[in-house]
């Protein structure tokens, strides 16, 4: 612990205390301040639930509301001459945050995989999808700067769907002694299946639409032909592969809500618009399978309306973008449920805050069961229809993956707020100068007394 990490949270707690007093000091002046207050986030919190959870024309009066109350009251305190409280108690709020979160990243410094030196690949076979990201592969040039590096390359251009899993296994039938993707997340699954079978190499080339698997890797997801330094100048990493009934999952596998948009045609044009249009089914039980998810035969979680299995935990960022992965090789699978109830429930999701609503948990098997036959998933973003019960595990170490010796990393997300460990930074100081205050006591007291002995002697 750094004298830095104390003075930040020692900071932190005087600008919560200050929030503290702004608000008893507001309540003292102005009993009706209070009550508009209190009020005007009821009424705000029931209007964003409104706009959630309804499909009618309803929907964008609570949408409306959920604008204009809170405008309303901002100009009540004007009108009272109250606002400087307002912004200063914002203010507090937004110092007590930043400097807690800063004294918690400090407290937590961020652990990278072990890299292990291997030798560059001779016959590294990849396959590429022109299609994939908006056309990056043919963007990049990456199929010839593959092939000046040495890689037999093999374009997914049709007609019909290919199956990239027979195309990886006949190149390593034809002596390939790595294994490569420039594609999606799940053609990124498919083939890296293929290569834990076989014991070979993996290596990621971003060229994909969002890149999950390569951001967590610390690729460079702008630039993806960089992803091809690994071919020359590399370095390896063990990491863990999940397991969903016979099909393996790089990133994490989704049911409930968030699988049921990804069934949607729309989404892949538009996910926002299209989750927003199927949202108010999810939330109010109209839409969707029941789910009961059994978490290692020790945690029961009863009729989430979303559910996220991942290939190791994520930091969470949020219930929509549940954030990174900053290690790939725990041996466990992370689990995020959410069960939305109510006004309160949703807002905290919205703001992207650990609710009731919400359960984060590690597993090492989890089972989900229905009362359908067959339910969708989101599989790395592929939606697919699977029949119950499921059943995800993981695989440790099951994959080896080829990444270049430099790379951009993964930024670190930030960190719930763990007030227990802020608590004990911020009084660590304290604690030490009263521990230092009884040794000079005990001293002061013992130099006393021999001093008297020898008087006496």
């Amino acid at each position: 612990m750094t004298p830095a990490q104390r003075r930040l949270a020692r900071l932190a707690f005087a600008a919560a205390l200050g929030v503290a007093a702004m608000l008893i000091i507001g309540g003292f002046r102005s009993l009706s301040v209070l009550i508009v207050g209190v009020l005007g986030l009821a009424v705000t919190l029931a209007a964003l639930w409104g706009f959630l959870s309804n499909r009618s024309p309803l929907r964008w009066v609570c949408l409306t509301l959920a604008f204009a109350v809170p405008i309303a009251v901002i100009v009540f305190y004007i009108a009272r001459h109250q606002l400087w409280e307002i912004v200063v108690t914002l203010l507090l709020v937004a110092l007590a945050v930043a400097a807690a979160r800063a004294a918690l990243i400090r407290a937590r410094p961020p652990h990278g995989m072990p890299e292990r030196e291997k030798p560059s690949p001779v016959r590294p076979f990849l396959i590429m999808n022109p299609h994939s990201g908006g056309g990056k592969v043919r963007r990049f040039a990456l199929d010839d700067k593959a092939t000046a590096l040495g890689a037999e390359v093999a374009l997914l251009n049709g007609p019909g769907r290919v199956d990239v899993a027979e195309l990886a296994r006949r190149a390593v039938v034809n002596g390939a002694d790595l294994l490569g993707v420039a594609g999606g997340d799940g053609t990124q699954a498919l083939v890296a299946a293929v290569a834990a079978e076989n014991g070979l190499p993996f290596v990621v080339v971003s060229a994909g639409t969002r890149n999950h698997f390569a951001m967590d890797l610390g690729l460079d997801r702008e630039r993806p032909d960089a992803g091809l330094d690994a071919l020359r100048d590399g370095v390896e990493l063990s990491l863990d592969l999940g397991l969903i009934g016979e099909r393996t999952f790089v990133n994490n596998a989704s049911f409930g809500a968030y699988a049921e948009v990804v069934q949607s045609p729309a989404y892949r044009d538009d996910k926002r618009g299209t989750m927003l249009r199927l949202l108010p089914e999810m939330l109010s039980g109209q839409r969707g399978p029941h789910l009961v998810v059994r978490i290692d035969d020790e945690v029961v979680i009863e009729g989430p309306q979303a559910l996220l299995v991942s290939n190791n935990p994520y930091e969470f960022g949020g219930p929509t973008e549940p954030g990174r992965r900053a290690r790939l090789d725990t041996g466990l699978l992370g689990v995020i449920a959410i069960t939305v109830d109510n006004a309160e429930h949703a807002v905290e999701l919205l703001r992207g805050s650990r609710g009731r609503g919400l359960r984060t948990l590690v597993a090492h098997e989890v089972l989900v069961e229905s009362d359908a036959p067959r339910i969708p998933v989101g599989i790395d973003g592929e939606a697919v229809l699977m029949p119950t019960p499921v059943r995800l595990s993981i695989q440790p170490l099951a994959l080896r993956v080829r990444v270049p010796r430099e790379r951009p990393g993964v930024p670190r997300p930030k960190p719930p707020i763990d007030l227990a460990l802020l608590r004990h930074q911020a009084l660590a100081t304290a604690r030490l100068a009263s521990t230092r205050h009884r040794h000079r006591h005990r001293h002061r007291h013992r130099d006393r007394d021999r001093d008297r002995d020898r008087d006496r002697k």
